[in-house]
């Protein structure tokens, strides 16, 4: 019996038994034996989506991490056509010794490049080129019972926008066509300073978001009074020159789960404090790698682990523009009354390009993404954010949301009855059914 797959939060606790894919010729019959003995499924990619939105209603998924084949690539245009399951580090280790990189990345290289269509993700770059979504040319699309579709803006873009952001509902994506972007180097200029409370954070935006690919701050989210809100403020550009070369650093791993968290009140206060005094109080530039840059976990292979058993729940919203500052203060303030920090607190402006998708989650205004532990006494604070980003017309992501009320993403998604409309009736998750029904 082949190990059980979960979420990247592994919570909620519903172990996935899977089907997995070899050969797109066969995915179709592939998808009929499931639907066969369990009713429905779900494509599963690999597994980087913390909630339930990646695990099927059934427990039964289809695991698409095996259909991992390069189709054709375009140096000359940067065009990449590939399987579903191949994943964004095996993108990267292809096209960067030839002078391209992902458009836009989220925050590991580990997503397959289903998953990234599906989640409709989004990276540091928002503001520049929007999301994934905004660089997807075509894909494939199957359909239960039916021929495979080439959807595209051209053709079928109904099921088109749907797919981009529709969670996997659609449709088994198995192949997609991505345009990329020139590079010169594989390295990063980037530049680093610390500020002191919240406003700095928006000041700093104002002034360098627009001149640079790549912007975002961390946040220490515990601090409070005269301080709540400070962080470190990073942005970045594509270096100019130098080699192209594909990380090659050795990981580390966390070699098996604690029974209790590793991540409480203590060593986070401890760690947020050192880490915001490590870094420079004036800018500060540095080149770096890519991979640090972009992907600074994923040289910590399972790191997930370090939250125990329980697993963890992230809480990813967004905050529109008028409001974001004001939001953002509440949020925080919040969170350090209840103790129950994050140290990874990740803040950034999201821009006004639109995605093609219909269940995008970006809006013009300010991201935040934390991690929590999962214990008791979650659920009362996840309650009061909720009421604050509701009151801010704001709204929570998908792909990282295990507690969503069905209420809060019906007015925050209005486009979700016509994904209801068009998903495949043999696709479900646990999070559409707990959303929708």
């Amino acid at each position: 019996m082949s190990t059980p797959l979960h979420s990247w939060g592994r919570y909620p606790a519903a172990p996935q038994s899977a089907q997995a894919c070899h050969w797109r010729e066969g995915l179709a019959a592939d998808l009929d034996g499931i639907v066969r003995t369990q009713g429905s499924t779900l494509p599963y990619g690999n597994g980087r989506s913390y909630g339930d939105s990646c695990l099927a209603a059934s427990d039964r998924v289809l695991h698409m991490r095996t259909l991992d084949r390069f189709i054709r690539v375009d140096w000359q245009q940067g065009v990449v056509l590939a399987e579903a399951g191949v994943t964004l580090a095996e993108i990267l280790a292809l096209a960067i010794p030839h002078g391209w990189f992902l458009p836009v990345t989220p925050g590991t290289q580990y997503a397959t490049l289903g998953g990234a269509i599906g989640n409709d993700v989004h990276g540091k770059n928002h503001h520049v080129r929007g999301t994934f979504g905004n660089h997807v040319l075509r894909f494939g699309l199957l359909r239960h019972g039916q021929e495979l579709l080439s959807c595209s803006p051209a053709e079928h873009l109904e099921l088109f926008a749907a797919t981009i952001g529709g969670l996997g509902l659609t449709g088994v994506i198995a192949w997609a066509e991505i345009r990329l972007i020139p590079i010169r180097s594989s390295q990063i200029d980037r530049s680093v300073v610390r500020f002191g409370e919240l406003g700095e954070f928006f000041a700093l935006s104002a002034e360098l978001d627009h001149r640079h690919e790549y912007s975002v701050a961390w946040i220490d989210c515990l601090a409070r009074g005269r301080q709540a809100g400070r962080g470190v403020f990073i942005v970045g550009d594509h270096a100019r020159y130098g080699r192209l070369e594909v990380d090659g650093r050795s990981r580390l791993q966390v070699p098996l789960t604690p029974p209790v968290s590793l991540i409480n009140n203590l060593s986070l206060r401890a760690f947020n404090a050192a880490y915001w005094r490590a870094h420079p109080g004036r800018r500060t530039a540095a080149r770096v790698g890519y991979a640090p840059f972009f992907y600074p976990l994923d040289r910590l292979l399972h790191w997930n682990r370090i939250y125990g058993r329980r697993g963890f729940q992230q809480y990813q919203c967004v905050l529109p523009d008028a409001v974001a500052e004001v939001a953002l203060r509440e949020l925080l303030d919040a969170i350090a009354a209840s103790g129950q920090g994050s140290f990874l607190a990740v803040l950034k402006r999201c821009g006004a390009i639109a995605s093609p998708g219909l269940l995008s989650f970006p809006l013009p205004g300010a991201s935040l993404a934390l991690d929590f532990p999962q214990q008791a006494d979650l659920e009362r604070l996840f309650a009061r954010l909720d009421a604050i980003v509701h009151e801010a017309g704001g709204r929570l992501y998908p792909a990282k949301d295990a507690h969503m009320s069905a209420g809060d993403f019906r007015r925050a998604y209005p486009a979700w009855e016509r994904l209801e409309a068009l998903r495949d009736p043999v696709l479900n998750s646990r999070f559409w059914k707990r959303v929708t029904t």
